[in-house]
């Protein structure tokens, strides 16, 4: 197999591991809540990542230990803002709101001005404001996801331009997870943590994000950014396809029809806004 088909192949099962990853997280919810599954999630991946990576703080400049910090905090307000979002939206509409982050990045770095608009059109479609009774909690930590997201990339790039290999993300972990603790804490969700409940998230930790960042990091070394980025673009129909058939939220045609304008408007804006080769490309999160 050639290196750019093993290298997509790799994406793919990035982009499956991550939506399988988030349907399973909402079996927690009503033993944990979002925030909660969220934050077990992110504890676990944090205890992965540094006793596989056990980064050294030697080996860190102060400017990429600040970087890896800051990727921290806003790796966690994606991933609980996320998970709220989920808890009140279907898991294709929760991810399509989301992707506004990147497609936003790529958008800014290009110049076709077209895709906002085919994106914006698409969000209008999977939310349909004009049925009444729209979670507006649900599309807002959405949103703000998506704001969380753009950080991610844009700190993502700069903690892989500083530190190499699992390093960066084996100290930005650890902090997104310290700071999922310090919100989750006066939820009370320890109360309810049993031994069953504590090995499912170490599970759902290896599926998401130890296994997808892993397979991105091996893709990322076969693709292009504009390769990459397109194909990262098919999280909103991943999205849509493993909420319907795991979590049984069938798509309307509105839902279906918004789904694909994000998805064009995605590929588009990457393969117009590339960083350039020299540059590491961002991978996706959770």
């Amino acid at each position: 197999m050639s290196p750019t088909r093993t290298g997509a192949a790799l994406a793919l099962a990035a982009i499956v591991c991550v939506q399988l990853g988030l349907a399973a997280s909402t079996g927690l919810f009503d033993e944990l809540g979002p925030s909660g599954a969220a934050w077990l999630r992110l504890a676990w991946a944090g205890v992965i990542l540094l006793a596989v990576a056990r980064p050294r703080p030697s080996a860190f400049t102060r400017r990429a230990l600040l970087a890896c910090v800051a990727l921290g905090v806003v790796s966690a307000g994606m991933t609980l803002t996320f998970m709220t979002a989920v808890a009140r939206l279907p898991l294709g509409t929760a991810v399509a709101i989301e992707f506004l982050g990147p497609l936003g990045v790529a958008v800014a770095r290009g110049r076709a001005r077209l895709w906002p608009v085919l994106a914006a059109l698409g969000v209008v479609l999977l939310t349909e404001p004009w049925h009444g009774g729209t979670d507006l909690v649900g599309i807002g930590c959405a949103l703000a996801a998506a704001g969380c997201w753009a950080g991610y990339i844009l700190l993502t790039q700069r903690v892989g331009d500083e530190v190499g290999g699992l390093r960066g993300l084996a100290v930005s972990m650890p902090v997104a997870a310290l700071v999922s603790t310090a919100v989750v804490l006066p939820t009370s969700v320890f109360g309810n943590l049993t031994w069953p409940i504590v090995g499912v998230g170490f599970l759902l930790a290896v599926l998401l994000p130890v296994v997808p960042y892993t397979l991105e990091f091996l893709a990322l070394r076969r693709l292009t950014t504009a390769a990459f980025g397109t194909l990262m673009a098919l999280e909103p129909a991943a999205g849509l396809l493993v909420g319907w058939i795991f979590l049984h939220q069938t798509p309307g045609a509105a839902g279906i029809a918004g789904v694909a304008f994000v998805v064009a408007a995605g590929v588009g804006a990457e393969r117009t806004g590339a960083r350039h080769a020299s540059a590491l490309p961002e991978p996706s999160p959770a």
